[in-house]
């Protein structure tokens, strides 16, 4: 190890496979020199902001919090712990060392996902999504379906455009990529988890854009989409509540004190937050407990009674921070498989955020999808922040000319 009297950094020898050659490596090749900070900053700006949100909305209510109010409070920053040194660790692998791990961690998620229809299954809010582990935790596999579909697509539609066989997927590569996605995709719609099937198509959707396949295909993909719920509607192979829950959505004023309940009450507290809001931990539809599930699938609703527009429009603009560096690191990947895998985590991103807000303000239907970072639930922080290391990883791992 030697000290240059220019960049007072330590001298390391590194091998660049795409060069073939050993180097010197520098401080300014570092690691956390590459991190996009603002993206960083951004995703833990949202589960800070979030920590605060779940406590408000959570320290009244002792059915829930085993009559201690910082229950919810503390174990949403030991998610956001757990979850920085998941980002972190992908981080120290990187995206191509996980790629050879790909058919190991696609299996191990259909696995679990299976589990979930066995008696170790257990149903939370009318969807048997969850998997019950020893110590009363529970576990939800269609959160690490997202990152195994989506990395498990980018190696198959990458697989022959970044060795230089061909300029984009041919029609039987698509057909492999799609067939790998069927799998965990039929297995969560038996829970059923509408959800995580709506976030999933989003994401397979924004994949295949992303490779330049045909556009044949897209359109073909959102045919059978649709051709798809419309079956699952006329065979009745929709359970009562979903039912109920896209009727709500479909008419508003649909038994307010019934299905439509949870979207009415979220309509009121956002509704009464104005622009400045009624002040943290001042919500009366907050402090009244009228919104239900509200640290989890309504927590934008503390947001907009609380905060109100400005502090519901700030989560918002942090979110959309976190869509452009992902676009950004989307754009400037030198490889397809980079690129892909980080179109992919963007379409689970823009679409599941837009879901979440929109079902709060009755935009969109209730679906139960968490709002990214924010909403309380440790599976669904755990697959975010090992989202963001994916993208961290793509942006650190790009050969040394294409930095910036």
């Amino acid at each position: 190890m030697t000290t240059s009297h220019t960049s007072r950094a330590f001298s390391i020898r590194r091998y660049t496979p795409e060069l073939g050659t050993w180097g010197k490596l520098t401080a300014r090749d570092s690691v956390v020199r590459k991190l996009d900070w603002m993206l960083l900053l951004s995703c833990l700006a949202l589960s800070l902001m979030g920590s605060v949100l779940v406590f408000s909305a959570t320290r009244n209510r002792t059915a829930l919090n085993h009559d201690d109010e910082y229950f919810f409070f503390l174990h949403h920053l030991l998610n956001t712990g757990i979850g920085l040194a998941l980002a972190a660790g992908t981080i120290w692998l990187g995206h191509r060392t996980l790629r050879g791990a790909i058919p190991i961690l696609y299996a191990l998620s259909v696995v679990l996902a299976l589990l979930v229809l066995t008696p170790l299954g257990a149903t939370i809010n009318g969807s048997r999504s969850w998997l019950a582990i020893p110590g009363g935790f529970s576990l939800q596999p269609a959160e690490f379906a997202k990152i195994t579909i989506t990395l498990g697509m980018a190696m198959i539609l990458a697989s022959r455009v970044d060795a230089g066989d061909r300029p984009h997927p041919d029609h039987r590569t698509v057909v492999q990529a799609l067939g790998l996605a069927a799998v965990p995709v039929a297995v969560i719609l038996l829970m059923p988890d509408l959800g995580s099937v709506m976030v999933l198509g989003a994401v397979i959707l924004g994949v295949l854009l992303a490779s330049g396949a045909s556009n044949r295909w897209i359109l073909g993909l959102v045919g059978t989409g649709v051709v798809g719920c419309v079956a699952i509607w006329q065979l009745g192979l929709l359970d009562d509540y979903q039912i109920a829950r896209f009727a709500a959505f479909a008419n508003p004023s649909l038994d307010p004190a019934g299905v439509g309940y949870n979207t009415n009450q979220a309509r009121i507290a956002i509704g009464g937050g104005g622009l400045t809001g009624s002040g943290l931990f001042h919500g009366s539809q907050t402090t009244g407990q009228f919104v239900p599930e509200q640290q989890t699938d309504f927590i934008f609703t503390v947001a907009g009674e609380e905060l109100g527009f400005l502090g519901a429009g700030l989560i918002i603009v942090l979110l959309g921070i976190v869509l452009w560096r992902a676009c950004r690191i989307a754009r400037e990947s030198t490889e397809l498989y980079g690129t892909i895998a980080a179109a992919g985590i963007i379409a689970w991103f823009a679409f599941q955020s837009f879901e979440n807000i929109g079902m709060t303000l009755g935009i969109m239907p209730v679906t139960g999808l968490p709002l990214p970072f924010v909403s309380y639930g440790g599976t669904s922080m755990f697959a975010v922040w090992i989202a963001i290391g994916l993208l961290q990883s793509i942006r650190v791992q790009r050969p040394l000319s294409a930095s910036r």
